[in-house]
């Protein structure tokens, strides 16, 4: 798993900081960071968030200081934060600014469930909420826990973007064979750079996908778009009415919030396994 800098330290003195030691002014670059701080309970410690991250209710606001790929720097600094925790390759010149302007870095860049689960588990470590981290991580593991039987394993095909088509990433890859369902770029999944993931509408027409899953980074799936594409009309997931929109908070952020996302994927595969009937092509 590719993680990080904090601050130039070893992280394995980060498992022996007393409580005191621990970051009491936190700013969340990414929304699967800001949520799972919400949940083990080290929200109050929590100084500033991305845009993207939504606030259960109940929830103090916090400063907004970041969107994904750009971040207001003096409104950061300002908050003299002690601990920045950042996600991804898109957010490393981020990190690298924020470690020249002297603030400790924690970054990191989880693809697959496992590493999902060891980031979180990481997290937890740094904030000194083991006990409540490891309860919840147990029922992470619990809820996605992979489907047992027989029934047919639909061919399904998980759209990222549509401009170009950007196949899903691995963890979203995982979720879908987990779930019952055959990944048909199941082999990109593994590649850690969205340009890697680009597929052409040949190739998904060869494939013939029972199943479309879309969710297109934060903005609505336009499904006429989707069924209006050329050859598209005989694809099994059209004719037979299978294209579902999934919220990108509950698969493409990858935090605890993934849960949510797989209830909705075994839903719709558990559907197209159990029955075959074509049915008229209709959006809504």
């Amino acid at each position: 798993m590719e993680h990080l800098y904090f601050d130039g330290h070893d992280l394995r003195a980060i498992t022996t900081l007393k409580m005191s030691q621990f970051p009491q002014r936190v700013v969340c670059l990414s929304a699967e960071a800001a949520d799972w701080l919400w949940r083990i309970g080290a929200w109050e410690q929590v100084t500033g968030v991305t845009a993207f991250f939504k606030p259960p209710p109940g929830a103090a606001p916090k400063p907004r200081v970041s969107g994904f790929s750009t971040a207001q720097l003096d409104a950061v600094q300002r908050l003299n934060p002690d601990l920045i925790i950042s996600f991804s390759d898109v957010q490393a010149q981020l990190a690298a600014e924020f470690i020249q302007r002297g603030f400790p870095v924690l970054a990191t860049n989880q693809r697959t469930l496992a590493e999902i689960e060891s980031t979180l588990a990481l997290l937890a470590r740094v904030m000194g909420c083991e006990d409540q981290g490891g309860r919840l991580l147990n029922e992470f593991r619990q809820r996605l826990t992979p489907v047992s039987g027989d029934l047919h394993r639909p061919r399904v095909y998980f759209e990222e973007w549509n401009e170009p088509l950007i196949s899903g990433i691995a963890w979203v890859s995982d979720l879908i064979e987990r779930a019952g369902g055959d990944d048909i770029f199941a082999e990109l999944g593994a590649k850690r750079a969205a340009p890697e993931r680009v597929v052409s509408p040949e190739q998904i027409r060869g494939a013939n996908p029972d199943i479309i899953f879309a969710s297109w980074c934060g903005k609505p799936v336009d499904f006429a778009q989707i069924a209006a594409r050329p050859g598209w009309n005989n694809l099994a997931a059209i004719r037979r009415k299978r294209v579902h929109e999934l919220s990108s908070d509950d698969v493409l952020q990858p935090g605890f919030r993934l849960v949510y996302g797989y209830e909705q994927i075994k839903r719709r595969i558990a559907e197209a396994a159990e029955s075959k009937d074509e049915v008229p092509v209709h959006f809504s």
